[in-house]
This record gives structure tokens, C-alpha cells and sequence, in this order.
């Protein structure tokens, strides 16, 4: 369960705000439930919503001080190497500094301006403003088809193409595509131009409509770039972006330039495990920055002071200011930034994991405020999520005090509106029409109410640093007292057709599970299946080794002997084709970078198998059954084969819903 559990938080949380840490979990994304960690209160801080009387000044003295009570503490408790965070105001840094080590083994400290570490996703920040340069040009239409810059088409949903608005704002209706992620391997990557054709996924909602985090459609925007500017997306980052804001510690390019490898952080699980290698992100407009804490403050000031040295002050505040439809008052998408309020006040934010790399920046233009942390480890049971949670909410509380408008909900509403919201959902960022589609099964998401009336949705609870308590401020609308975070949900002829929370309306919204895929009968009954094939292919052995201890032969005779003996080769190929899906399963725990090419021939191979095995298993097991009662045999004879055919139905129905057939490689 560890290495499964390994998989959802890789898959779905890589280069993306790891609220999918539950799904995939991103996660894609973020849709099993996320692994609890804890993270120390660091100062007291008073209850989400309620302001400080006197809040101390965001001074250098003031700000270390605190930061030196809360991330040692932190990252000792959560096994975790290195840190850097980093605070701006304005055109000027308050405090930049380097916390554990950026090479645990040598103990080599880290250094906020000469220490590289991967943000991850918010990468994609520096692509997003790179089209925005490209808009104001007059080369990018924002609401065009974006076929237009293109050289390969993609097709139209519901007769709706897809626009760069789409894009930024995630909701071009791709669904998740994560082969040829992240990889080890440099020769694995594959160049911008091809990658974007041969990954490019099926497409599952109409643009606009519902927002699905996609890594491809950032990579599809960067290789926009590169054709209207005629420029590759790395030198024209280095000479757009990075030159003109000094940013010389930062890069793209993958393996790093020789001058700045040996200033690059390691990156690890924990501290109990060795350095692994340098990740290579394969979509890299969507993932591939390394950059030092130092350059990555000059990036916030470079937005927050809207200076026009990146773009003109009115193209900036379009890419600020724009918000999205989303879910009621959720927070939703600028454009590329995603919003978090916190203390009534707005911020705009990104957040981004790789493997090993967990980071997150939020400006505060109100407060003319950024915030930058980055880590290079996981930590023990995903402590680097609980992390910035703590630290995101304790430096508002600190230093950006404000209050926030609660009501309340009337309490036998609110156990009304609460028993609407149980049940078992599936994230939208996630796969629907290939082999991964099986993860929407394994990894749902479950609301449920408890004895005093109050939902909780456990997927969440790894994200923040203590327990969640959700309570309805507005119908159909929770706040978590703890972080003021909201939960809302979209109701429609009573019943719930969608929800989102605050660290995730952005970019993702969970359904309803369909009736034939919900996990609450399939999981039990697909386990059941799976312990009747088991008893029956093992029984067939076992029973010939004691008729032959006895000296006796096998009663049945011609087609029931044949039928016999079919149904308990396929059983034993259904279960072949079980181990090989969980070490398929096991192998992508281990190496994230198997899902993009090495393991191709098992996946045909499984792919091949599992149909054949399951729609044998029915037929062999169909005919096992009818010659039973043909030739009226014993009643536990006929309750064997029911039994089997049920079971072989079952795995059926896995096989056809999870599409764990065919030879498309697109997933």
C-alpha cells in the first residue's frame, strides 16, 4: 500500500500545488487519501478570520526571528534536508535565507543565492509571463484558436477549439498525460516540437467549463511561444525574462549548463535516503526551472512592482486580475497565477512539485508582499505539504492580519446539506480513456459526515498542519475554523454535481462517481472476485494432488472436463495479469521515469492479457455453469461455477470501465 499510496502522491502531485497529493492525488491533481503530517504552530497566531491587534513589523530582524523558531523545528520533525524561503516587498528583499542542507551528506549548507532548487511547477509563472510578452506584441490572441500558431491541429470538442485563455486558466478539457513527465534519464526527453505531438491527450470537457490541470497544454503553450517568436523557449526565457530581471542563477535547460551543475541542490525522499538524480521534466515550459532563492525574489519584485520591465503595467494587471468562473466564492484562476485569500485578503500564487523538489511563491499585491519556499525533500509521510501550509497561513496570521465575513448555517440545515455532500467523487485532472483511468477507481475521493454533522473529506487533511473542522458559513459553503479555508459545493435539483476547495478550485473540481464505478460496491466486490478466482485456481491443483494421494481420477468427462479445465487456466491468467498490473504499479513507485518508455512492453503485454484472460474466464466459466445444469450435477457443483462466472463478470467490467486494453501509448 505504501508504494500505491508512493504512485498517487507522484503522479498527481508532480509540478502541480500538491493538493493532489490524495489524488491521482496531483496528482494530476491529488484521489486517494493523502498521507498526515504534522508542522510545529512556529508563533502563536490567532484563529483563521481574526486579526492581531498590534502585528509586529515585517522587518529583516522581526521576519528571521520567527523564521528561525519555525523551519529548523520544521524540517528536523518532517526528515526534511534544505529549505530556502525568501521574502520581498516591493522592489527590495526583507530577508533571504537558506535553511539544512543543500547536500545532506556532506552537510553543504544551503545558500539562498547560490543554492539551485527545482520550484516545480511554478515554472510555469515564467511561461505564462512569457506569453503574456508575446500577447502585448500583438502575436498571441488570447480567446483565438490556437491552431493558428500551430503546426498539427487539435480537435475540436463539442465544436469548441481550444484558446490560450483556456490554457492558462486550465480549462482546455485535456485530460491528465503523464508519459514522458519526468524522467532520469536526459536522453529520454524528448525535443518541445515532438513531445507536444506524440503525448497530445484525448480531450474530456468542453473548453471553459470545467477546470483540469494539465502539464501538456503549459508545454503546448511554451512551444507556442517558441513559433511566434522564433525563438527556442529556453533562449527566450534567458534573454525575455532571466536577463533583463538579473537572474543569473536560473535555468531551463536540462541537464544544467556546466557553470551552474555544481551549485545545484540534491533532492531526496528524506534524510534516511540517499541523493537522487537530476529530474528531467520532459514538457520543461510546464516544470524545468532550477533557479536559487535570491533570483527567484527578484522574479516576485518583478510582478509586484509591475515596473514594465517584463511588460507593460496594464498587460501585467490583465494577467493579475483576471478571475476565472469558478464555484461560488472558491478561489479560481487569474490568468496563470491562481488566487488564495487568506485574512480577506488576495493573493496570487502558484505552487510546484516534482519528485523530490516542493515548493510554493504567493504575492500579496495588496500588501505589495511575495513569499517564496522551496524544499528538497518530501520529508517523512509528505511533511513538506504540511509545511507550507503552515507557513503560508502563520506568516498571513503574523504579518497580514485581516478578518474575514462568517456566517453560519442553521444546524439541522447544515446536517441536511452535509448528508447531500457524502459520498465518493472523482477529480477532474485525471485520466478517462486510457490504461490510468484505473486510478479514478483505486484513488476516489470520499466526503462523509460525522456523529456531530460535520463533513470531512480526508483527502485534504495531509495538506494542512492540523486537523481540519469544517463548518457551513453559506449554503453549501464550509470553512475550515483552522485555516479558513472553503469547501463549496454546486447543487442542482438537490442533488451535488460538483464540489471544489479553496487549494484546488483553481484547477480541479470532484464529481460524482458513476453508479458502475463507484468504489464503495466495486472495490469490495472486485476483491471478493478476486478471493473466489484465487480459492478456484489454487483448488484445481490441490484436488489433483489428493485424487492422485487416493488413486482416483477426475469425474467429469468430455466438454465438462474441458469447460473444467479452461475456466481454471483462465483464473490463473486473470491473477498473472493481477501481479503484473501491481508490479507495473510497483515499478512507477520506484522510478516515475519507467512510465515513459521501459516499461512499454509490459503495458502492451498486460493489455493484451487482461482482456483476454477476464472475457475467457466469462465464457470458460459460462459453459462450466450451463453444462452443470445440463447434466444435472450437484448443487455445489452449480454454485462453484455461478460463483466463478460472477466473479469473471466482475473483473470484466474492471477491465472494459478501466480500459486496460489496446495498444495506444498516448496516456
Amino acid at each position: 500500500m505504501r508504494s500505491f499510496r508512493r504512485l498517487i502522491i507522484a503522479l498527481m502531485a508532480v509540478l502541480v500545488l500538491p493538493f493532489t497529493t490524495q489524488l491521482f492525488a496531483q496528482g494530476p491533481v491529488p484521489q486517494g487519501p493523502a498521507p498526515k503530517a504534522s508542522a510545529p504552530a512556529a508563533a502563536s497566531a490567532p484563529p483563521a478570520g481574526q486579526a492581531t491587534r498590534n502585528p509586529p513589523p515585517l522587518d529583516a530582524i522581526d521576519l528571521e526571528t520567527w523564521l528561525d523558531g519555525f523551519m529548523p523545528y520544521a524540517l528536523e520533525r518532517g526528515s526534511i534536508a534544505g529549505a530556502v524561503v525568501v521574502v520581498v516587498r516591493g522592489n527590495g528583499t526583507v530577508l533571504q535565507k537558506g535553511y539544512g542542507y543543500a547536500d545532506y551528506a556532506t552537510r553543504k549548507p544551503v545558500s539562498p543565492d547560490a543554492t539551485l532548487f527545482r520550484p516545480g511547477s511554478i515554472s510555469k509563472l515564467l511561461t505564462w509571463t512569457a506569453v503574456m510578452q508575446q500577447v502585448e506584441a500583438g502575436r498571441i490572441d488570447l480567446d483565438k484558436d490556437v491552431n493558428s500558431y500551430l503546426d498539427f491541429t487539435i480537435p475540436a470538442f463539442d465544436g469548441k477549439p481550444v484558446t490560450m485563455r483556456n490554457i492558462m486558466t486550465h480549462t482546455a478539457g485535456f485530460e491528465e498525460s503523464v508519459r514522458h513527465l519526468i524522467t532520469s534519464d536526459p536522453k529520454a526527453a524528448l525535443p518541445l516540437g515532438r513531445l507536444v505531438k506524440v503525448t497530445l491527450p484525448q480531450r474530456v470537457f468542453a473548453p471553459g467549463t470545467t477546470p483540469a490541470y494539465s502539464n501538456y497544454a503549459t508545454g503546448l503553450a511554451g512551444y507556442i511561444v517558441e513559433r511566434v517568436s522564433g525563438m527556442s523557449f529556453d533562449a527566450y526565457v534567458e534573454q525575455r525574462i532571466f536577463a533583463p530581471l538579473g537572474m543569473t542563477r536560473s535555468s531551463f535547460r536540462q541537464p544544467l549548463p556546466d557553470a551552474l551543475k555544481p551549485l545545484m541542490s540534491s533532492g531526496y525522499p528524506d534524510v534516511n535516503d540517499k541523493a537522487k538524480p537530476f529530474e528531467i521534466v520532459a514538457p520543461a515550459p510546464a516544470g524545468s526551472l532550477s533557479s536559487t532563492g535570491a533570483d527567484m525574489g527578484k522574479f516576485m519584485m518583478a510582478h509586484l512592482t509591475n515596473n514594465g520591465v517584463l511588460m507593460k503595467p496594464e498587460t501585467m494587471r490583465m494577467m493579475h486580475d483576471f478571475r476565472a468562473p469558478g464555484i461560488g466564492p472558491l478561489n479560481t484562476m487569474a490568468l496563470g497565477f491562481y488566487e488564495q485569500w487568506v485574512n480577506g485578503q488576495r493573493s496570487i500564487s502558484h505552487g510546484g512539485d516534482t519528485q523530490w523538489f516542493h515548493s510554493d511563491l504567493w504575492l500579496f499585491p495588496e500588501s505589495d508582499v511575495g513569499l517564496y519556499i522551496s524544499m528538497n525533500s518530501s520529508g517523512t509521510e509528505g511533511a513538506a505539504h504540511a509545511v507550507r501550509s503552515a507557513l503560508f497561513h502563520k506568516f498571513a496570521d503574523r504579518y497580514l492580519p485581516g478578518t474575514d465575513p462568517i456566517g453560519k448555517v442553521d444546524d439541522a440545515t447544515a446536517r441536511q446539506h452535509a448528508a447531500l455532500l457524502a459520498g465518493n467523487y472523482v477529480s477532474s485532472r485525471g485520466s478517462f480513456t486510457n490504461f490510468l483511468s484505473v486510478l479514478n477507481l483505486l484513488g476516489q475521493s470520499t466526503v462523509t459526515v460525522g456523529e456531530d454533522g460535520k463533513i470531512a473529506f480526508p483527502a485534504l487533511d495531509g495538506l494542512s498542519a492540523g486537523a481540519r473542522d469544517w463548518v457551513e458559513v453559506a449554503p453549501f459553503v464550509w470553512r475550515d475554523t483552522n485555516t479558513g479555508e472553503r469547501l463549496a459545493a454546486v447543487v442542482k435539483d438537490g442533488k451535488v454535481v460538483r464540489f471544489s476547495v479553496d487549494v484546488g478550485s483553481p484547477f480541479m473540481v470532484f464529481e460524482p462517481a458513476p453508479a458502475g464505478l463507484n468504489t464503495v460496491w466495486l472495490v469490495p466486490a472486485l476483491l471478493l472476485a478476486l478471493g473466489i478466482i484465487l480459492l478456484a485456481a489454487l483448488a484445481w491443483p490441490v484436488r489433483a494432488l489428493v485424487r492422485r494421494s487416493y488413486g482416483q481420477k477426475l469425474a467429469l468427462q468430455g466438454r465438462s472436463r474441458l469447460a473444467y479445465r479452461l475456466s481454471r487456466g483462465f483464473a490463473w491468467l486473470v491473477l498473472a495479469a493481477v501481479a503484473g498490473w501491481m508490479g507495473l504499479i510497483a515499478a512507477f513507485s520506484a522510478d516515475l521515469g519507467s512510465i515513459g518508455g521501459p516499461l512499454d512492453w509490459l503495458i502492451i503485454l498486460l493489455r493484451v492479457i487482461s482482456p483476454i484472460a477476464a472475457i475467457g474466464l466469462v465464457a470458460s466459466s459460462g459453459w462450466l455453469l450451463w453444462l452443470a445444469f445440463a447434466s444435472k450435477r450437484r448443487w455445489t457443483a452449480r454454485l462453484g461455477a455461478l460463483l466463478l462466472l460472477l466473479a469473471g463478470l466482475v473483473v470484466l467490467w474492471v477491465v472494459v470501465s478501466s480500459h486496460l486494453y489496446g495498444f495506444n501509448m498516448v496516456y
